[in-house]
């Protein structure tokens, strides 16, 4: 017999709805189409929920795993991307649940992995075999923000924890990316490896690309930037993507190394359309060349996601976890 429950993945730019159906054992086996709902659009995740309610057309179940970009920690959470504020102790009474989960979005994202089939994770680098089943898989993913999680495989069982990693200080390897620093510090101060390795990040970038050469500004948005860089369509948008993922690379390698991982998975909004840009860019050389520890770097492999909204489905799964164990 399954139980219905409501999923919510909330970003930074949008927010995504869906229902899903929960097995006796707590496994997600099916998620409905997902509502994708703007976060610029709704003052409040109560009337994003609303909105949902509406679109199904019927009461909600009164249970939901609910995935938010920002440490789950306090009586307040603030987002850094995103305008909600949301206060725990007020859902059940603002969207009529009786019990809830909430974990960090990328949090989400390594339950996914964690449960999602191997054919759901293809290879992008190091050596092509499965993740592990015993150590520390790193789970980072760009969006318009930059996620990271892990997962602590031990013995049979999976830990998975939360982080704010993209929130750290960006480190420059080269003469391009002390330029990029400086630049970027004259007007933040602090510069977080996320306010460069994210979808905002490529406009900083292309602005440096074209200063270099010569070339006029071109104001365009990251959207449109990126629209050019994955069409082909414009020489400095492409060497500006091929910087990017450069420089993602660098960022999981050091991710990598921080945490003694035997396992990185590549996921995120930016990270799903970069799909089949990565496994040829500079995202390999870069995730391994980390000096003395550049032979050990290469012997872990990385994975992409390739599963349409593991967000959701890691929502619901922590939920059903949760649910299963109090069962």
């Amino acid at each position: 017999m399954t139980e219905q429950i409501v999923c919510a993945d909330i970003g930074g730019t949008n927010a995504r709805f869906a229902l899903a159906e929960l097995s006796d054992n707590g496994s997600v086996q099916s998620l409905t189409s997902p509502l994708t709902l703007p976060v610029k659009n709704y003052p409040s995740l109560q009337s994003a929920w609303e909105t949902f309610a509406e679109h199904i057309g019927k009461p909600l179940p009164k249970k939901a795993g609910l995935a938010l970009p920002c440490p789950i920690q306090g009586d307040i959470l603030r987002m850094a991307n995103s305008p909600w504020v949301i206060i725990p102790k007020n859902l059940p009474r603002e969207l009529g649940i009786s019990s809830f989960r909430l974990i960090n979005d990328f949090e989400a994202i390594a339950y996914a992995t964690n449960a999602l089939e191997t054919s759901c994770l293809p290879h992008l680098c190091g050596p092509d075999h499965d993740l592990p089943d015993e150590g520390t898989i790193i789970v980072i993913g760009p969006g318009t923000g930059l996620g990271t999680a892990s997962i602590l495989r031990r013995n049979g069982k999976s830990f998975i924890s939360g982080a704010e990693g993209g929130h750290i200080a960006f480190p420059p390897l080269d003469m391009f990316e002390d330029q990029l620093l400086q630049t970027l510090r004259s007007v933040h101060g602090r510069v977080s490896v996320e306010r460069i390795i994210s979808g905002p990040g490529i406009i900083p970038i292309h602005a440096l690309i074209c200063k270099n050469k010569n070339l006029p500004e071109q104001i365009m948005t990251d959207k449109e930037l990126w629209t050019q860089a994955l069409s082909g369509s414009s020489e400095e948008t492409i060497e500006a993507m091929d910087r990017f993922c450069m420089m993602l690379g660098g960022f999981s390698g050091d991710m990598a190394l921080a945490h003694g991982a035997s396992g990185v998975v590549i996921a995120g909004g930016l990270g799903k359309r970069l799909e089949s840009v990565l496994p040829h860019s500079s995202f390999a050389k870069r995730f391994s060349e980390k000096g003395r520890f550049e032979s050990l770097m290469k012997t872990v492999p990385v994975k992409m996601i390739s599963y349409p909204e593991p967000g959701l489905f890691g929502a619901a799964t922590a939920l059903g976890l949760q649910l299963q164990a109090i069962s």
